[in-house]
């Protein structure tokens, strides 16, 4: 590998315009590409397989106006006071309006569906006061019945009587042989009595289904009275849902969109917005929720031109000369112009989140810098060692850009391991991300050295020119560390490590809400109105879908969908619930369910967790929740299940690679160590300042939840980026070693040859990345803060502190292989000792006098 890169370093020296010409071609064919393929990006984040997502593909299926994306558009009158007649028929016309932009399926006018609420709950009082007053009449009638049927009794025990009587007289006719005349009478009397007795029972049967038709109506009347008040708990329990605040002073327009949250073009967003601002209402102020309001972010602003800045100074400081200092800063500028413009040319075949290219301008410019500014360094060196400029050229680039080649194959490897996490968002950022370091690593040995061989000594400042062929490679200062240095350097460091993860300890992970959102946004601002008029709970409603028995009549159901909202209202931190649909087939209801605390809190979570777990309600109907608050919830429980997994796979791979290129066992475990620590200490960082609140006001930051996808983020790219030094400094280190210096002497000597450009390096990173800090996107921001911590900590910290002093208590063991593994393991010479030795070429760490014997 560097014979063949000092072959390409050379080509590109000795031909830069051919080479320059080439990037540029390249250039405007990923510009062309990105032209013709680039179709959006989107701003949700999404993990298949969730319990979110298939309650949303049922709903898709039964109800799907419920399950396209949603949002809300909050009015707010600045005065605090009621709206006029007149602003609400101004919002009126707006809402109509609405209806024909594209992509929406629905808006609902608050104040209309206010005034039916309260016309609801009219309709409920008055048929209570019909179901009073037919109850009333029914008493009545009953009244009358019982009555007829007293008087039908008491004339039937008359005739019981006269009967008695009759029956008596003829007896006694009977036995005193009472002649046929007397006999003849009774009978008459008889005849009599039985005609009055067959009138009576007509007037029974009468009265009888008088009585049954009275129960009839009783029953339908109960039975009326059950649904209403069915209906009025109901009512009762989706009290806590309003579209208008108890002072009037404030609205929520609900959006509904046809198009699921993954599939909504930026467009029909914007256009939501252009509508409700196009022309404002006096007096009223209009904000939109983050469904609606959050867009693609901006790639570059000021917080990231001002740390590219500082890079260029940093560059300018180390290496003297002007025309050195932007040579790594256009390198990486044409590196990240490839490298993003190719990758977003793919955005009309795959979903990208909109964070994905700006985590790639982020990784091209800084590992793009870095890389460039390790060869330029080199070359440097050289030149004032009295090299001929293509062959210094080609030297470092068989040397330092070999250390490039595999430097960024760490990175590249822990980018494109996201992919076996099974989270697409997160494969794809990680491909992007490693095709921008793949880039830059291309860049760094090809355009790199043809710039080097087009400017010639001009890379030197004239005082350095004039010094060229005076510098003597040997470092006379160099000494091993002192023991007690050593051990309390490792102590020192570990202990300080460690108490700045302690705050890692609380880390809650979730997606931003608008109270994340920097505060003159749209997004928290709506949040901030909703919250004051609505309750925290109103930012972040549940959508529960319910599993209703088959067959069931329309009462049926109403009393099913009672007995789910009653489940539901009793849980703790349910402030309210609603049925808002039933499908046609009557077979899936949905609920609205507003918790008592916002989308991002414990509480929210905890509930979300909880409803799940609820068993069947009357042993038959299943519950499923989904909404924005649970999908965040499902993709932070995701993202956090894969962590470990990812960080397993990523150290191992890369654990292979270092023992390939030190040929060692410790050094890559003392690496690897570190890099956990560092970690660590980064995840204390983060929750410290983004969590908790530490500095955050400084900063511009909300607090709330850990980006969910920012611990696996940070160890893939920080793992690899530590890497980066650790190879740096340790090829040095080794590259002494090989030449014969002690084990001990030659930790010093790599240590002080590499120390200036990793400091340089480790700052440029640091600028870059915390230039992110400042940016309007929360994401980016936490984003950025991790990295721009992450690599202070674990260049400054861990490989220029820990590490060192690890290595000098190791000593020659920290070199050892097993003879059976170093026979059969290929010698890839990182450090390209063996090309120095081939082109006669003077090391760049020599073993000063007397260096054996230390």
């Amino acid at each position: 590998m560097a014979e063949l890169l000092y072959r390409l370093g050379k080509f590109a020296a000795g031909r830069a315009w051919w080479v320059i010409g080439a990037w540029i071609v390249i250039l405007a064919i990923a510009g062309g590409a990105f032209a013709i393929g680039f179709k959006g990006l989107a701003t949700n984040l999404d993990v298949p397989g969730t319990a979110s997502e298939e309650v949303l593909d049922e709903l898709q299926q039964k109800l799907p106006d419920l399950a396209g994306a949603s949002g809300t558009v909050v009015l707010h009158r600045e005065d605090g006071e009621a709206f006029t007649p007149e602003q609400q028929e101004r919002i009126a016309a707006l809402v109509a309006d609405a209806g024909s932009l594209p992509d929406v399926a629905n808006v609902v006018d608050p104040f209309a569906t206010e005034a039916e609420r309260a016309g609801q709950a009219e309709e409920l009082a008055g048929a209570a006061d019909q179901l009073e007053a037919g109850r009333a009449q029914l008493d009545a009638g009953q009244e009358q019945l019982d009555a007829g049927l007293a008087q039908l009794e008491a004339g039937e025990a008359q005739l019981a009587d006269a009967q008695a009587q009759l029956d008596a007289a003829r007896e006694q006719a009977e036995a005193a042989g009472a002649p046929p005349e007397q006999l003849a009478a009774l009978d008459a009397q008889q005849a009599e009595l039985d005609a009055q007795k067959a009138a009576i029972q007509p007037q029974r049967d009468t009265l009888e289904e008088q009585q049954a038709e009275l129960d009839a109506q009783r029953a339908e009347l109960e039975d009326q009275a059950a649904r209403a008040e069915e209906g009025g708990e109901l009512l009762q329990l989706a009290s806590g849902i309003r579209l208008v605040s108890d002072d009037g002073a404030t609205a929520l327009v609900s959006v509904a969109f046809t198009e699921p949250r993954m599939e909504l073009a930026e467009s029909s967003k914007q256009a939501v917005i252009d509508h409700f601002t196009a022309e404002p209402i006096d007096g009223v102020e209009v904000a939109f929720s983050t469904e609606i309001s959050q867009g693609v972010p901006q790639i570059l602003g000021v917080g990231e031109i001002v740390g590219v800045v500082f890079a260029a100074i940093v560059l300018l400081v180390m290496l003297g000369s002007l025309l050195a200092a932007m040579m790594p800063i256009v390198t990486a500028a044409v590196g990240v112009g490839v490298g993003v413009l190719a990758s977003l040319a793919f955005s009309g075949i795959v979903q990208m989140a909109s964070v994905t290219p700006i985590l790639g301008v982020m990784l091209g410019l800084a590992v793009g810098i870095d890389y460039s500014l390790f060869i330029v360094n080199r070359h440097r060196t050289q030149l004032l060692h009295g090299a001929e400029v293509v062959e210094s050229a080609g030297l470092a680039n068989g040397t330092a850009g070999n250390a490039v080649v595999f430097a960024g194959s760490t990175v590249v490897v822990a980018l494109l391991a996201l992919n076996i996490t099974g989270i697409p968002f997160l494969g794809v950022m990680g491909t992007v991300g490693a095709v921008c370091v793949l880039v830059a690593v291309l860049i760094a040995i090809s355009l790199t050295p043809a710039l080097l061989g087009l400017f010639k000594t001009h890379i030197l400042s004239r005082r350095a020119q004039r010094r060229i062929g005076e510098v003597d490679h040997v470092d006379a200062k160099a000494k091993p560390m002192p023991w007690w240095r050593a051990i309390v350097t490792v102590l020192g460091t570990i202990v300080v490590l460690l108490i700045v993860a302690i705050p890692a300890l609380s880390m809650r992970v979730g997606l931003p809400d608008g109270s994340a959102e920097a505060t003159d946004s749209y997004a928290h601002r709506a949040h901030v109105l909703t919250e004051d008029a609505f309750g925290p709970g109103a930012n972040g409603p549940l959508l529960v879908a319910a599993e209703l028995p088959a067959g069931l009549d329309e009462a049926d159901r109403q009393t099913a969908q009672l007995d789910v909202a009653r489940t539901l209202a009793e849980q703790d931190d349910v402030v309210a619930v609603a049925p808002v649909a039933v499908s046609e087939d009557g077979e899936l209801a949905a609920f609205q369910v507003i918790p008592a605390e916002g989308p991002s809190s414990a509480s929210t979570e905890g509930l979300v967790r909880d409803l799940r777990a609820l068993p069947p309600v009357n042993d038959e109907i299943e519950l499923g929740v989904a909404g924005q608050a649970a999908i965040n919830i499902d993709i932070s429980a995701n993202l956090a299940d894969v962590l470990p997994v990812y960080l397993i796979v990523v150290v191992g791979l890369s654990l292979l690679i270092m023992i390939l290129v030190f040929r060692s066992l410790l050094v890559p475990l003392i690496a690897t160590g570190g890099f956990i620590l560092s970690l660590f200490a980064t995840y204390g960082a983060v929750v410290a300042v983004f969590q908790w609140g530490w500095l955050a006001a400084p900063l511009g930051i909300q607090t709330g939840p850990i980006l969910s996808f920012l611990p696996v983020i940070l160890v893939g790219i920080l793992f690899g980026l530590a890497m980066d030094y650790q190879l740096f400094l340790a090829s040095g280190m080794r590259e002494a070693y090989v030449h014969g210096a002690k084990a001990r002497l030659a930790v010093s000597l790599g240590f002080r040859a590499g120390r200036n450009v990793v400091i340089a390096a480790g700052l440029i990173m640091v600028s870059v990345f915390g230039g992110f800090v400042f940016a309007e996107s929360t994401m980016i921001r936490s984003i950025g803060f991790g990295l721009a911590f992450g690599v202070l900590v674990d260049a400054f910290v861990v490989r220029m502190l820990l590490m060192p002093a690890l290595m000098h208590m190791l000593g020659s063991a920290a070199w050892w292989i097993p003879k059976w593994l170093d026979h059969i393991m290929p010698n890839v010479d990182v450090e390209g000792a063996a090309l120095e030795r081939k082109h006669h070429a003077a090391p760049a760490v020599s073993v000063p006098a007397g260096g054996e014997s230390t």
